[in-house]
Formats: C-alpha cells, structure tokens, sequence
C-alpha cells in the first residue's frame, strides 16, 4: 500500500499511505547524524560533502514521488485511489549540528528564503505539482526525528486541505469586498497594534485575532505578493529579519529552544486563477501554552476541527513584544 493515495468520499481529502516511512531514522545521536557532512568517507552520511552552506535532497523517506507506481487496487464504486505522485524534500540549513533559524544573522536566513523560493518555483514547473509545501517541524514535541536543524518541502498534486480553505475564504472576501482579505488582515492589525509582535517596512508578524494556538503567529507580507517570486531582495531580507525575530522571542519567551510548527502559504502553482487572492505569509504554531503545559488537540480540535484557545491574542502578543523589547535593552 506504500505509495498511494485515498480520497475521503466524505470530505473529499485525500490520505497519502506511505508504509515505508515507519522505517525512517530516529533521534540517532549527534555523532551518527545522517544530515551532517561526510568527513570519513568509510562512514558516510546523507551529505556527501565535508562542509556545506545549505543542502536540497530528496527524501529518502519520500511521501510523494514522481516516479510513484500505479496502486495494486484500481478506484472502485465510492473509493477513489491514486499514485502518490509529487515530491518530498529536505532542506538542511547549515553543516552546523546545532545552528537553528533563530541563532542565523538575518543575511543568512534572507538567502535560505532563496533557497525556499527557488523549490517553489522549480517543483512547481512540474505537470504533477499543484502546490509546493515549505514547512519545519523543530523539537521533539512536534514529531521531529532528526536534531540537526532542517526543513521540508511536500510538492502536492492538489491544493491541501488548509491552504484550500484559506483561498475558498479569500475568493469570497474579495467577490464580496473587491479587496484581499490578507491585506485587510496587515491593515487592520498594524491600526490596531496591540496583536503585533515585530514588524518592518516590508512585513509585519502577529499572533492573530483567531489564533488557535496560544503562542500562534503569522509572518505575512504588508504589500500583497502572491509567492516568494513575487517578493524582491530586499523584501526578502525584510522577511528573514522579521522572521528571525518571531523565533527568538520564541527561544527567549520561556527560556528553552520553544517547539514549532513553522508552514508558509502562498500561491497554488498549477494555474494562475489564485494570484489575486493568494497572499504570502509564513505560519509559526508552537504547542506550548505554558512553560510546562503544552496545547493538546483533544475533542473538539480533532473531532469537530473547532479550536478552543487558553489564553487571548491581545496577552500572548505582549508577552512576545516583551522579550524583544528586554533583549534589545542595553546591558548595564
């Protein structure tokens, strides 16, 4: 069944099957990381290299792929199957062990962005590619298997559940207002204030008015850019600068390397029906609610897909606020 993906006739989701995965490597000790540089050759690693700046590879534990067989079973009566096609990649951000996005000087992570930009636009020339997935899943709390700092990148053959959900509601906001709901979300904030974490020129991060994770925020582009290729260089140095921000507040906030769930939204690339609608933005969802409490999905998030959030906006927002502010302050 490794390879494949089912509808929901229910839904109409689909779940990809990938059996394979259970094999995949976990939390092996730093001496036998898999993504760190070969440096003996008689013991190589994932990388083949002795020192590198970043890596792109595919998956060795792939979801999708573009060769993916054709499943066992044909689609019968209500059931729909189909080759898991697409592809899944991993992005390791430095030869480092144990340099995460929130330690990198913001020029550095401006040129990781490039890197990001450059998945989306090349997986996203393929006819099977309907939407590239960039994403991070950072600390044990989340799932992760490897310590050493990296991302992902799922290349789907339709649009995911969630980003659908958020460009169905853009559509009706603009069929209704004639404007994108995102930039009407960066304007109200930056009026408002009080839920803004940081900001430039260029972006803005707030934990949203909707937030359903206590420490949730939203990294999103002040002017409406559809995709990363729509934003210039110096916006994306604007962006890492704002982003590495948000993660060191995280990092500050409680005193240990906070859990997260970092995903970045942005324009389908199948067609062009999107682009006005579609409005960049990176979101980071941490399950801590406390320095020792995390936020479970229990009943009402798994079972009805309704969140229930502990804490408010307005607080969570100037907890953060305040760690940028005190470690900006001078030392005596």
């Amino acid at each position: 069944m490794s390879g494949e993906r089912r509808r929901d006739p229910t839904t109409g989701d689909w779940t990809t099957f990938a059996t394979h995965r259970q094999d995949r490597t976990f939390l092996p000790p730093a001496d036998q990381c898999p993504l760190c540089p070969t440096r003996d050759p008689e013991h190589p690693t994932e990388v083949p290299r002795a020192a590198y700046d970043f890596v792109v590879f595919d998956n060795k534990f792939p979801s999708l792929t573009a060769d993916a067989p054709q499943p066992v079973a044909p689609p019968s009566g209500v059931y729909d199957v189909a080759p898991a096609r697409g592809a899944t990649e991993v992005i390791v951000y430095s030869d480092d062990h144990d340099l995460k996005l929130a330690d990198m000087p913001a020029e550095r992570l401006a040129r990781l962005v490039d890197v990001w930009a450059d998945r989306y636009a090349e997986l996203g020339r393929r006819d099977e590619v309907a939407y590239v997935f960039v994403f991070e899943n950072k600390g044990e709390a989340m799932g992760v298997t490897l310590h050493h700092p990296h991302g992902q990148v799922y290349a789907y053959p339709e649009i995911p559940p969630r980003p659908m959900r958020e460009l169905t509601a853009a559509l009706d906001h603009f069929a209704a207002q004639g404007t994108c709901v995102y930039c009407d979300v960066v304007a109200r904030e930056r009026v408002d204030g009080v839920r803004v974490v940081c900001g430039n020129e260029s972006v803005v991060a707030y934990v949203p008015y909707w937030a359903r994770y206590p420490y949730e925020v939203h990294v999103t582009m002040r002017r409406h850019a559809a995709s990363l290729l729509d934003v210039t260089a110096p916006e994306r140095l604007r962006l890492a600068e704002v982003l590495r921000a948000v993660l060191r507040a995280y990092d500050g906030l409680f005193g240990f390397p906070m859990p997260y769930v970092m995903s970045m939204h942005q324009a389908p690339t199948d067609d062009g029906q999107w682009q006005h609608v579609s409005h960049l933005h990176i979101e980071l969802t941490p399950p801590h609610r406390t320095a020792t409490k995390l936020k479970y999905l229990a009943g009402s998030e798994l079972g009805g897909g309704a969140f229930v959030n502990d804490t408010v906006p307005e607080r969570t927002a100037a907890e953060l606020r305040a760690v940028l502010e005190r470690d900006r302050a001078p030392r005596p």
